[in-house]
């Protein structure tokens, strides 16, 4: 349920408003506009009067929501969420880039891609450390070894860095890394989802390869009712009929979560479709579609990379996508 109140409320009138709606048992989430504003009540609301309610001199309306993902309705929050990851910004009409291996092999590979990627204008760099491989044979990262590389890249370039978090148990190598990355194969694993919303960093959540946008948003609420608001969604491409891609690039999520949460959403165009020529243009719909950023998969020696050589491009192919990008953008704008 959400209470709209009136400009300028009376500050004893809500003081009594609030105090009566927690004697109900229910949670308030106050969200302030520059005229207006929302409380959203989080909780059971079936027994709650919203004629008595409207009914007070400093309430608008009161509109009854049937989502059950509260946190991150926009109904709830009017207002964009920008997240802040290290001195970039994401959301509410700020852009970035996400750029960086599939998975970091030596230092000398990631600080020469984080250079790279910088000077083209990678907002972020990303680099997995713990590589959930559907088989076990296949290479599994460097794993905390490979965390004093990323914060290495991240020392020399500083950039604000993004890797994987697998388990729980990882959470403590984590201290250093800007923004944690919750895999699609992860994005139901709500105990980690339950741990994250209790640290306070931001958190890029990926949406599963067979889960409903409702499912993601679900998801993030996990998170966001820990107390952790800062959730950036990520669209990756689901597992369709379709086999000429790797996934498919569902780029019609990114309207449809921008209407329904007021949660950043970036797409990942690498992983969705698992072909270095189709990043490109997938990037350029991405961002046409209202995407808020876009994580690219980069590497100095793609055929030879120890995961996804394939799906990844050279540094100077980045150089012309984000050329690309910054012209479509002011595009945009106008």
């Amino acid at each position: 349920m959400v209470v709209i109140l009136k400009e300028n409320p009376d500050p004893r009138q809500l003081d009594n408003l609030t105090k009566w709606l927690q004697s109900q048992n229910l949670q308030i989430h106050t969200s302030s506009g520059v005229h207006q504003t929302i409380l959203g009540l989080v909780g059971d609301t079936s027994c709650v009067d919203m004629d008595l309610i409207r009914a007070l001199d400093i309430v608008e309306d009161v509109v009854r929501i049937q989502d059950p993902f509260k946190s991150a309705n926009r109904k709830f929050h009017p207002l964009d969420t920008v997240v802040e990851v290290g001195n970039a910004k994401i959301g509410g009409g700020n852009f970035a880039l996400i750029a960086g291996p599939c998975s970091i092999e030596s230092e000398a590979q990631i600080i020469s891609i984080a250079e790279e990627v910088k000077k083209s204008g990678a907002a972020i760099l990303r680099g997995g450390v713990f590589k959930p491989r559907t088989s076990p044979y296949a290479f599994q990262g460097l794993r905390a070894e490979g965390i004093k590389l990323l914060l290495e890249a991240k020392k020399e370039t500083q950039l604000p860095v993004v890797t994987e978090i697998m388990d729980i148990s990882q959470l403590d190598l984590f201290a250093d890394i800007d923004l944690i990355q919750v895999g699609a194969r992860n994005m139901q694993n709500f105990e980690l989802l339950k741990q994250l919303g209790h640290c306070q960093k931001p958190i890029l959540l990926k949406r599963g390869f067979a889960s409903t946008i409702k499912e993601l948003l679900m998801s993030a609420e996990y998170i966001m009712a820990g107390g952790n608001n800062n959730v950036i969604l990520c669209e990756r491409g689901i597992r369709t009929f379709e086999t000429a891609t790797r996934n498919t690039l569902d780029l019609a999520a990114v309207p449809m979560l921008h209407s329904l949460s007021h949660l950043p959403v970036v797409v990942d165009p690498s992983h969705a479709t698992g072909i270095a020529r189709l990043v490109e243009p997938m990037t350029m719909a991405a961002i046409a579609s209202g995407c808020d950023g876009v994580m690219i998969e980069v590497h100095n020696d793609p055929a030879h990379a120890l995961c996804d050589g394939p799906q990844s491009i050279l540094p100077e192919q980045f150089d012309a996508i984000s050329r690309r990008a910054a012209i479509l953008r002011e595009t945009l704008k106008k």
